[in-house]
């Protein structure tokens, strides 16, 4: 079978529901859980229940948060060598979900921070790659993931490339960003992001300006669905599939899992926005990032 190589980061998620508005400055009610998470972890996770195989690079710490995250992975299916690093400490995502289902993020990057070429395995099997923003916006990680990045060209392997948040690229050169964009073969990323790196707030200009840089491009555009074009073609458009959102985290790595996951089947840009929007509507219906151990699509 062939596998989907996820590279970037994993973290352990620590989820608080606000159930009323917050009171700064004294006690909020609210519902918190643990989940993993990570971009690279959770698009793995969601290609995995969605059928496909999947491998994950990227690091953990040698403590609680790191055993409770490989261990999701076991269940769930990822697979997953030399995750460890000794006397590092596990990434952890503070997430912040409001009564709409909004997500605000206080990440701390912990153990992925340094991702080197000798992180990334042989490639024979692996038919296609994520790449998580987050590994390249870290600067420990940007050398050996560039490496990366020239092996997987070099094997004539496409990219899926997520460039992460807008406050994200926001702590590195835009036009250095923007570099990375002619790396890749299909650009994923929401309207913002979009707008950030294009300067272009109509979206058709966004995607025509998107695609000098690569061959195919996604605008996730959350309740309002997706477009989507490659080059020489038609803009696509979908509608997102009616759901109920209790928490937005993750929708957008679980939209490119189901993506990712449906182009090794089928590489018709529609059936692969569609499936993803089938697995972003799975997602946003449950609390954090990514499925639970009994999710099935």
């Amino acid at each position: 079978m062939a596998k989907i190589l996820c590279i970037g980061d994993v973290m352990l998620d620590v989820i608080a529901q606000i159930t009323t508005e917050i009171n700064y400055g004294s006690d909020t009610p609210s519902k918190i859980s643990t989940h993993g998470g990570g971009a690279a972890g959770n698009v793995a996770t969601w290609a995995t229940v969605t059928g496909a195989q999947t491998q994950i690079v990227a690091r953990v710490g040698n403590d609680s948060a790191g055993v409770a995250v490989i261990s999701e992975f076991d269940a769930l299916g990822v697979i997953h060598t030399n995750l460890v690093v000794e006397g590092a400490q596990t990434g952890v995502v503070v997430v912040l979900v409001d009564l709409n289902g909004e997500r605000t993020m206080f990440p701390e990057t912990g153990a992925n921070a340094g991702l080197t070429l000798n992180d990334l395995p042989v490639l024979d099997g692996f038919e296609a790659v994520y790449l998580s923003g987050y590994a390249l916006l870290d600067e420990i990680s940007r050398p050996g993931v560039l490496q990366m990045i020239d092996a997987i060209t070099a094997q004539g392997l496409p990219i899926f490339f997520d460039p992460a948040t807008v406050g994200g690229m926001s702590q590195v050169n835009v036009d250095e960003v923007r570099s990375w964009l002619a790396l890749m073969s299909t650009l994923i990323m929401n309207e913002e992001e979009a707008i950030f790196l294009t300067g272009k707030t109509q979206l058709e200009s966004a995607l025509d300006t998107l695609l000098v840089a690569a061959p195919t491009a996604v605008i996730k555009r959350g309740s309002q669905g997706a477009i989507g074009k490659s080059r020489g073609g038609q803009t696509i458009a979908i509608p997102a599939l009616p759901t109920t959102v209790i928490d937005t985290t993750g929708a957008g790595d679980s939209f490119a899992g189901g993506y990712i996951a449906s182009w090794l089947i089928n590489k018709d840009l529609t059936a692969c926005m569609q499936n993803g929007a089938s697995v972003a509507a799975q997602c946003v219906a449950i609390v954090g990032a990514r499925p639970q151990v009994t999710t099935a699509l």
